[in-house]
């Protein structure tokens, strides 16, 4: 990557972006998913691997568990600036490209919490690297990543789809024998009866990319499949969001098997959009330029309100309902006991208990946590967001057990 005012402004974004994603890893709390697979994966999965590992090196905090996954982050955002240096005619349209990847709300859900996600994505990107730009297909890494996550399956789906098109015999075999063994080990629940789930898959999608985007990326998928020549990052999206769609008919979909590789291909619909504004008149323009604008306008405001979903707390009637409660509270439940010298405390919640066991307040009978008002409690701890009371427990005990 040489030195240009577009790689330059790339690489402040990238370090803007990611300054922001370190300053929210303090605002959040582990969440009771996040707390299980990192006290309960075993020693095969890869979160837990990766959470213990940095935890043991630089100690049991927020930013030990969630930083590695910042950096696959910020590796994918470097590796598609790699993958996009010469498909674009024009480095501004490059970057844009880029700015619209970084700023999907499902990329940044996937670079602040505990996830295999962004480690798909990662991979995937990996793999195109070597594949499209050194010219290598790497099997080795294909068959890491058979022991990495089942959602790689999708991605040996793809590979198979397009040995076929090309006629590669020697990736089309190990492809579709990576898929086999795949399935085999791992699978994807295809049972039940119809329920109808493909509306709610397609919000998913939405909530993913943003709505307006969304809607001309799946007309982007459509379109080159119909009139353009299809390249790996086509194949690989498609094979994702079709799988997705076509299972959502029957059951409800783990989209996060399937969006890793749906967002990669963000490159596709910049390019098609491009091509489909330049090829008009500049006074014919301008409804492309509402909805570049627009489009980009929703993601920065999105990534605004994943900046400040805190303040919501402020302002919503039943503080339980705020949509990201999962990853809040329990930090400061656990520096307020530790204020009051409490290190171990017994509740019926035993999510919360596995969440303040990992900031160090263990499991035990000489204090009674309660979230809910009883009898003859002894003390009130009040969670406050602000000016406002988000959440209040109440404890049971005497100053005589602590220490």
């Amino acid at each position: 990557m040489y030195l240009n005012k577009y790689n330059i402004g790339f690489v402040g974004l990238l370090l803007f972006h990611i300054a922001v994603l370190l300053f929210l890893v303090d605002t959040y709390s582990i969440s009771s998913k996040e707390a299980n697979i990192y006290f309960n994966g075993g020693m095969f999965n890869v979160l837990t691997l990766i959470t213990n590992l940095f935890t043991t090196v630089f100690g049991q905090n927020d930013y030990a568990i969630r930083v590695p996954f910042i950096l696959f982050y910020a590796g994918s955002a470097v590796l598609l600036s790699l993958l996009t240096e010469n498909y674009f005619k024009r480095q501004r349209d490059r970057l844009i490209s880029i700015a619209i990847f970084m700023l999907l709300p499902g990329v940044n859900s996937a670079a602040l919490l505990i996830n295999e996600s962004i480690i798909v994505v990662f991979g995937t990107l990996l793999y195109l690297y070597f594949y499209t730009i050194k010219n290598k297909n790497c099997y080795a890494l294909l068959g890491l990543y058979l022991f990495i996550d089942n959602s790689f399956a999708i991605l040996f789906l793809a590979l198979f789809f397009y040995a076929l098109s090309k006629k590669d015999n020697m990736l089309l075999v190990i492809s579709l024998s990576l898929f086999g063994f795949s399935m085999s080990s791992y699978g994807f629940a295809v049972n039940g009866s119809p329920k109808g789930y493909f509306l709610d898959t397609f919000a998913i999608y939405a909530t993913i990319f943003s709505p307006v985007l969304f809607l001309y990326f799946f007309y982007s998928i459509y379109r080159i499949g119909i009139k353009w020549e299809k390249d790996l990052f086509w194949y690989i999206a498609m094979t994702a969001l079709g799988l997705s769609l076509v299972f959502s008919l029957r059951q409800k979909v783990a989209i996060e098997d399937f969006a890793p590789f749906v967002v990669i291909a963000v490159p596709l619909m910049v390019k098609l959009f491009i091509h489909s504004m330049r090829v008009r008149l500049k006074e014919f323009r301008s409804i492309h330029y509402l909805m570049l604008r627009s489009s980009l306008g929703i993601l920065v405001l999105s990534f605004l309100l994943i900046i400040g979903n805190k303040v919501f707390y402020l302002y919503i009637k039943d503080p339980s309902s705020h949509i990201a409660n999962k990853h809040y509270i329990v930090k400061e439940l656990a520096e307020e006991l530790k204020k009051r010298d409490i290190y171990n405390i017994s509740t019926e919640d035993e999510d919360l208990a596995l969440r303040l066991k990992f900031y160090k307040i263990e499991d035990s009978d000489i204090v009674q946590l309660y979230s809910k008002k009883i009898d003859n409690y002894d003390e009130v701890v009040e969670i406050k967001y602000g000016y406002r009371t988000i959440k209040t427990f109440y404890i049971k005990d005497t100053e005589y057990y602590r220490f």
